[in-house]
This record gives structure tokens, sequence and C-alpha cells, in this order.
């Protein structure tokens, strides 16, 4: 089994700037000369694509939104703007969730997808996988581009795929086809290894030697649980449809950025300035072609809407040098508490505290409600495998210790009773979030204003 996919991956750092640079300047060119989109944006704004030259002149440049993606497409325009190759060499039409608005398309010639299947090939060697793999997908092989690209990625390294898509499959694959690793979200792992031991099964005794998480963010604490169910490693994955595609190495110090196929600079929250390594911000990605390379679509300092962070740009235990970032945090599942910002991930922190977790079974909802006189309320819903037994006391307690840990900055809050936590324990299948179609959203802001 190689140690590296690609031996991009090992490149030195003046090296590998001097080829990000290199791919800048081609990428903006091919930007100006393909996409309608970019070719009145540069006049617009003022720029001469000629003049950006490095990988720095990019902070220069606008940041381009989700909203601008939407607003050059049908309904609201006639044409596609941001299309970059004829139609005629377009693969694929694939789009987002949509749960932000309209769905955004984007345009997939062979190529694209060839260099979204090495990002994903990169970080499946960066996590010990190899031919001798059968891999359950529990992702979505409809029009986002996550389990498609892994498929694609596996055939290279010629693992065996089970394209489920869903994580409700029958024991029997499990005990039928002994799979050595699972793709999916940390809930849906979750509730297999449940659902498996009601069944008779224990997760610690099956096949499985890793699994992969992706598709959400997820605390420390959800994953460290999901280790032990399963007694195996579990390694993070960060993609989209718009082409990010990072992932953990078995180091597991951070997601290694593709830096030769997507750029990657770190925006303050108020969309001010760029930041330096070390700095929390939104993730703001420009897509990178090879010299001579075609693509149906690409987006020049496009703002994901995610937050993170760079870990480091130097050489990691694993011997790769592209840089590492923080696993991201999605913007649309923060909310702002007297200037304090409290993500989804800070409240699924504190409910899978280890002590907490022989009562729960990791399932939890959380709404933000306005309280009186300008307070407001946190409600957090947990469900419980026996309410009646569970030590309600000791689970508020750890919940807000670690709570306040991640958010010191509303601890005189919570003393002052500004922000009230206030507790609510369910049974199985009892919390909201299980009547709502799609992916519901587990943090929930219910304020007025």
């Amino acid at each position: 089994m190689p140690a590296y996919y690609n031996p991009i991956e090992t490149m030195d750092r003046d090296s590998l700037d001097t080829l990000i640079d290199e791919r800048v300047r081609y990428t903006v060119r091919y930007a100006n000369e393909h996409s309608p989109f970019y070719h009145h944006w540069f006049r617009k704004n003022g720029i001469n694509p000629d003049e950006i030259r490095l990988h720095e002149d990019l902070l220069n440049l606008p940041v381009i939104s989700g909203k601008i993606i939407r607003e050059h497409q049908p309904p609201v325009s006639q044409d596609f703007r941001f299309l970059s190759t004829d139609w005629a060499n377009v693969f694929t039409i694939q789009e987002t969730s949509g749960t932000s608005g309209t769905p955004k398309s984007f345009f997939l010639t062979w190529e694209d997808w060839r260099r979204y299947a090495e990002k994903y090939a990169r970080s499946f060697v960066s996590q010990g996988f190899g031919a001798e793999d059968r891999v359950v997908v529990c992702a979505s092989y409809g029009m986002n581009v996550g389990a498609n690209t892994m498929t694609l990625a596996a055939r290279r390294l010629k693992m065996t795929i089970i394209p489920f898509g869903r994580c409700d499959f029958a024991p029997r694959v499990i005990t039928g086809y002994r799979p050595t690793a699972i793709v999916g979200s940390v809930f849906k792992l979750i509730r297999l290894a449940h659902r498996l031991k009601s069944e008779g099964i224990d997760p610690k005794e099956t096949s499985l030697g890793r699994l992969v998480a992706g598709g959400e963010s997820f605390a420390d604490e959800s994953r460290a649980y999901l280790a032990e169910m399963w007694d195996c490693p579990v390694y993070n994955t960060y993609g989209s449809t718009e082409g990010t595609m990072c992932g953990e190495c078995t180091a597991l110090a951070g997601l290694h950025v593709p830096e030769d196929l997507v750029h990657l600079d770190i925006y303050d929250p108020q969309m001010r300035e760029f930041l330096p390594d070390g700095r929390t911000g939104r993730a703001v990605l420009t897509t990178l072609l090879p010299e001579g390379a075609e693509a149906g679509m690409l987006l020049l300092n496009y703002d994901t809407e995610d937050t993170t962070s760079v870990i480091s740009q130097s050489r990691c235990a694993c011997g790769r040098t592209h840089m590492r970032i923080v696993n991201p945090q999605r913007e649309a599942e923060t909310v702002r508490l007297f200037g304090a910002t409290v993500n989804r991930v800070d409240i699924e922190a504190g409910v899978f505290q280890p002590e907490n977790m022989q009562y729960l079974n990791g399932e939890y909802e959380a709404f933000v409600y306005d309280g009186e006189s300008g307070s407001v309320v946190i409600r957090i819903s947990m469900e419980c495998m026996d309410p009646e037994s569970a030590d309600k006391r000791l689970i508020e307690d750890r919940f807000t210790e670690r709570f306040l840990w991640n958010n010191r900055a509303l601890a005189g809050y919570v003393a002052d009773r500004a922000v009230l936590i206030l507790f609510n324990f369910v049974k199985p299948g009892e919390l909201e979030l299980h009547r709502i179609k799609g992916r519901a959203k587990r943090l929930v802001d219910r304020r007025a204003g």
C-alpha cells in the first residue's frame, strides 16, 4: 500500500507555492476567456487579470457568495453565467442541497470528475485504505457529488464499494460482506451501532477497521464516542460540490487541503479582511486548474459559508506538506448571543460528555428563544434510553461545564441569568428533528429578530 497517492502531496513548500502561483495565473486567464460571469466581473471591478500573478493577489479580489451564483442562473438569469465550457463538454450537472435557497447549479466535465476523484483518492490513501478494503458508502448518490466522487476514487485504488447510499441497511451486509470500513455522518454511524446492538451484534466484534465521517461538522467528543462504540479509528473528511474535498490523515492532526487543486484563504467573519494562520474565519476557496486543463465551472474567492482556521503549513507527521485546517463548522449552524458565537458543535460537545453517555443515545436538538427583559433562552433537548432512571442533574452539570468552557464569554451572562439554559429529556425518537424531511438543523434560532 503506497504511503501517498501522489508525490505532489510531499512537495516542499517553496516548490508547492511556485506551482500554486502558476495555476493561479492559468486559472484566472481561463476564467477571463471562458466564463461569462468572470469576464464581466473583472471589468466591472476594474481588475486586470494579467496582474493576478501570485496567490497573494487573490486577496485583492472581491469575494463571491452563493447568492451571487444564484443570481446568475435561472430563474433569475436567462443563462448559466458561471458555465465555463461548451455544453458539449459538460458530463454531468450537479446541484447543492438548496437548504439555504434555490440549489446552486454546477457543471462538471469528465476532467473535473477526475480531479475530484484525485482529491478523495489522496484522502483514502492518507487514512490507510488500499485494494483489500471493502467500503460501505452511506452518502447520497443523487445531485451532490460526494458518493460518486468516492466511488471513482475507490476505483483508482482497486477498493470494493458497497453503494447503499443510506445507513439503514440490513445487518446481513455487515455479517455477509464483511466490510472493512463505512463512510457516513457521525449520527448515521452512531444509529447504526445502536441498531446492531439491538439485534445482537456487537459493533466492536465486526470486520470494521476504520470509519470515515463526513457530511457535517462534529465535536471531538462525539467522534471519541463513535470510535469507542466501534473500537476503531474515525477519520474526518470535508467536501462540497464546490470542490473542497479535504481529508484527515492517520496523524489526526487536521484536514489536509489539496493545495495544488484548490486554494484556501481565511476571511474574517465580518468579511472585512483576510486572516493569518491560526485565526478563525470563513473559508474562501479558489479552483486551481493545471496548465491546459478545462473546467465546466470554476470559482475564484468563493465564500463557503463555513468557518475554520489554518493549523499549519509545515510538514505533517505523515510526511505531507499540504496545509492542515481545523474541522470546518457551518455558519448556518451558528447563533450569536451577546457578541459571542455559539455553533452546533458547542452544543454537541456538552451532550457527548463521557459521563452523560451512560444515559443518552446521542440524539439532541437545541432552540434559542427570546426570554423576558432582553434575556435569551437556550433549550437543549436530549434523548435518553430511559428518561425515568437518567441522572438528569449530572447530565445538566456536565453539559453546562463543557458548554461554558467552550464559550467563556457567556459565563457571566449565564450567572446573571441573561442567558438561561433549559433542559428537556425525552425518549428515543421523540425529538422534533425526527419529523422533519431532509437534513434537520440541530441548532435553531427562533428569536423574533
